[in-house]
């Protein structure tokens, strides 16, 4: 490690965070919003120089956190990048992450980055492709990865089912799960598939992280773009799922036309309130 100060100091990661986006860093390092803990896109802070390192510290001495990657290319055929991971292992290390993600998908094909998250077909010659790499990652990282179900635009012939897919990739891997409720509901939507048969088919015994986020309709089909507040078909969900499992921790993303903190605030009052509800139809 190549920083002096604490981490992870502040406790376990529970209850409903949400993504630490820049426009909020100042308002949340500097007041109390009972903000439980902050999900770090990793990507953001590779940079050694510069302010990273600085709004790094000030992260770790307040906030327990998780990291959230994008550069993984998990289902990727082009080698794993082991300078990137040894970059995220550091980071890891130096704010005591809970837990790194990365989403079931592949990004980058022959040296090219697509900056965006490419889905791959249900098949069980990707389970074994994927869950092959999850546990060389797994291995290079010294913990456990969790990883996340995508959203999908174009409907790709398999013998798998997502669910199904997600349980098998799981299981060989022996990693733990992202649930991104919003991209159930994008994918039921985009792909004619059932988002409620979906969640109760996941294997929720693996399921470390739950993801909401708002996505852009575009009449015909709904883009996964983080812009809006969580829509009512997804809190419907999320109250399904919630009610299985209450404890679970829950993140609010928000990345594009980012809005006021007290907005998000506001959608993580929400997703807590309905946890609070579960529990006490459990109790």
């Amino acid at each position: 490690m190549d920083t002096a100060f604490p981490v992870g100091g502040r406790g376990s990661v529970s209850g409903v965070g949400i993504g630490l986006r820049d426009p909020h860093f100042e308002q949340l390092m500097n007041e109390d919003h009972a903000v439980p803990w902050l999900e770090l896109l990793a990507d953001n802070f590779l940079a050694r120089g510069g302010l990273q390192p600085r709004q790094l510290e000030r992260i770790a001495r307040r906030y327990p956190v998780t990291l959230h990657c994008v550069g993984m290319n998990l289902g990727g055929v082009d080698p794993l990048d082991f300078d990137y991971l040894a970059e995220i292992r550091r980071i890891a290390q130096t704010v005591g992450a809970a837990w790194v993600s990365d989403h079931l998908c592949f990004t980058s094909h022959a040296g090219r980055h697509y900056h965006d998250l490419l889905p791959l077909p249900f098949s069980d010659e990707a389970v074994r492709h994927i869950a092959g790499r999850i546990q060389q990652v797994q291995d290079f990282l010294g913990r456990r990865m969790v990883v996340e179900n995508v959203s999908a635009y174009l409907r790709v012939d398999a013998p798998l089912s997502e669910a199904e897919f997600l349980t098998a990739v799981c299981a060989e891997a022996d990693c733990e799960l992202l649930l991104d409720v919003n991209n159930l509901y994008v994918n039921q939507v985009n792909l004619g598939l059932d988002a409620a048969q979906a969640l109760a088919s996941l294997p929720l015994g693996r399921v470390r992280e739950v993801h909401l986020a708002g996505f852009e309709d575009q009449g015909e089909y709904l883009i996964d773009a983080h812009n809006n507040p969580v829509s009512e078909p997804v809190w419907a969900l999320y109250a399904d799922l919630i009610a299985r499992l209450p404890e679970v921790a829950v993140c609010i993303e928000w990345d594009n036309d980012i809005p006021t903190l007290e907005v998000l605030l506001g959608e993580a009052r929400r997703a807590s309130g309905l946890v609070d509800r579960a529990r006490e139809d459990a109790a």
